[in-house]
């Protein structure tokens, strides 16, 4: 028999299923509180303040995130099919995690004018994330010399990509759309690479 999720686990999926839905600022303590059924001192043990929790949650959910991109990059044939595995990564994660939005890091910077430390380092992470792992991934593909310009197009493609599920786009039809506008970038960079 499983048991239930401790109070902790039980803040993070309160705090991913209002705050990333509805948003940080429209999602009152009271209200994660009571979805948790913790008591506020519970929340301040473990994350300080609503701050630390959504910093959390949003750790969790890129580790969650990280874990479904490194899988499709896994099951990629080519180089090339490596690089743009972020976006059946985005469709495949989208099935499974909980329905923020479209993103819950870019709606957490949106809604946050003066971020405290950890909320801003959980921030850049994120952004971290994305550009080593396009540059990496890139360079096998264009090279050295291009694989930081390559991987800037592609956070800017992806991050479009998230915006257009704010326009009612599906995430099947976003990502598609994505991807073909990163291989025409791919393209501009040259031929690829053998075995590319």
């Amino acid at each position: 028999m499983v048991g239930q999720p401790s109070a902790r686990e039980r803040l993070l999926d309160a705090a991913e299923e209002l705050a990333f839905t509805r948003g940080v600022a429209a999602t009152p303590v009271d209200r994660i509180l009571e979805r948790a059924n913790v008591s506020p001192a519970t929340l301040y043990a473990h994350f300080g303040n609503k701050e630390g929790l959504i910093a959390q949650a949003l750790r969790r959910r890129l580790e969650n995130w990280d874990a479904a991109w490194q899988l499709e990059i896994d099951a990629a044939a080519t180089d090339r099919d490596r690089l743009l595995a972020v976006f059946p990564a985005l469709t495949s994660y989208r099935s499974g995690a909980s329905a923020a939005r479209w993103c819950a890091a870019l709606g957490v910077a949106a809604e946050t004018v003066e971020p405290g430390r950890e909320l801003a380092e959980t921030l850049t992470q994120d952004t971290q994330l994305l550009t080593s792992r396009f540059r990496e991934l890139a360079v096998p593909v264009v090279g050295a010399d291009s694989a930081d310009a390559v991987a800037g197009h592609l956070l800017l493609i992806f991050t479009g990509v998230l915006g257009m599920l704010l326009r009612g786009v599906s995430p099947e039809d976003a990502a598609a759309i994505g991807r073909a506008t990163a291989g025409f970038v791919i393209d501009g960079f040259g031929p690829s690479r053998p075995g590319a």
